[in-house]
């Protein structure tokens, strides 16, 4: 007797088992500089993305279609059920603003401190497997350790402090309630929607508008002052590892790019990309301000994260979002 045979079955039979979706990301402060180019580069994966933005630092025309979007402010409890589906959180909100911070110490700890707080605890309540959120460079304000290792830390302004608080709580929601968590210490970050309404905008932003706009540049001080910058690009690399890549969870990380550069070797590099012969005016120096600050990268570095982005590459793409947004009004 001859054995049975199977049947066959096209391709086209065999019942098709959906992709398994990716996780769901909350971000807070997602209509800021940072928030909106991570939620843009999260919804191009194919994430669902839900923002929180109080939008009185954020630009609402700035998030990215496809962002659930909840007008609301970080302090107010009222955030908490918006966290029940959301598998990662980055937290991002914040009173960032170092001179704006000095002059108000009592609001910046509301926000930085107490803010960051309600997310962690709402994060707790709904089981989020883990809280990304931004601590600061400014937290090695008085160390003279260069290049700074995480371990380096010496907050001095009251912002600094207000992100040192942060990462105190951190600690104790992971100790007393187990929240997964990894702290981003951000240098200073640029690239397009970089924050130019701020009441001292960063420098890029600041030099680039003001030639744009045939008007004289301001450097506060001698601009000897030395800084780290990092293509927002490059900090997006690294924020995909923090959902990705398990090594992240419970470490902090400097994120820079491992070199830095005077105000005034800054200027030397941005006049000259546009065609600009104007000298820059000196005003008295800024209070509150690290002297430098330059990143030590190698945790990062270790994971295999490297910063790729150029300085004149970045320098370019930044030009040109500015000199698109001054056509459309958008930069008075």
């Amino acid at each position: 007797m001859s054995k049975p045979t199977t049947p066959k079955v096209s391709v086209s039979q065999i019942p098709q088992v959906p992709p398994s979706p990716l996780p769901t990301v909350l971000i807070t402060g997602v209509a800021g500089f940072i928030g909106s180019n991570l939620a843009d580069r999260l919804i191009q994966k194919g994430y669902r993305v839900t923002g929180i933005d109080n939008l009185s630092y954020g630009v609402r025309e700035q998030i990215p279609e496809g962002v659930e979007f909840h007008q609301l402010d970080i302090r107010d409890k009222s955030i908490f059920p918006l966290f029940q589906h959301s598998d990662y959180v980055f937290h991002l909100a914040a009173k960032n603003c170092i001179s704006d911070c000095q002059l108000d110490p009592v609001e910046t700890a509301d926000i930085n401190v107490r803010g960051t707080v309600n997310v962690f605890e709402a994060a707790r309540r709904s089981g989020v497997k883990k809280v990304i959120y931004a601590e600061s460079s400014a937290v090695y304000e008085g160390s003279l350790v260069f290049p700074t290792p995480e371990s380096e830390v010496k907050p001095e302004s009251f912002y600094a402090l207000s992100k040192f608080a942060s990462m105190h709580f951190a600690e104790g929601y992971r100790r007393y309630f187990g929240l997964n968590s990894t702290a981003l210490r951000y240098f200073c970050v640029y690239g397009p929607r970089q924050d130019y309404r701020r009441t001292i905008p960063p420098v890029f932003s600041a030099f680039i508008i003001k030639l744009l706009k045939g008007e004289v540049p301001i450097i506060y001080g001698t601009g000897e002052k030395r800084r780290d910058f990092i293509h927002v690009d490059d900090i997006d690399d690294f924020h995909e590892m923090c959902i990705t890549d398990r090594r992240t969870t419970g470490r902090v990380f400097n994120l820079g790019s491992g070199t830095n550069y005077s105000v005034n070797e800054i200027y030397s590099i941005i006049a000259p990309l546009l065609g600009s012969d104007l000298k820059p005016v000196h005003k008295p120096d800024l209070p509150g301000e690290a002297l430098a600050n330059l990143a030590d990268i190698s945790l990062a570095r270790s994971l295999g994260w490297v910063p790729r982005i150029s300085l004149e590459e970045g320098l370019r793409t930044l030009i040109e979002f500015i000199r698109n947004e001054l056509a459309k009004g958008n930069i008075s």
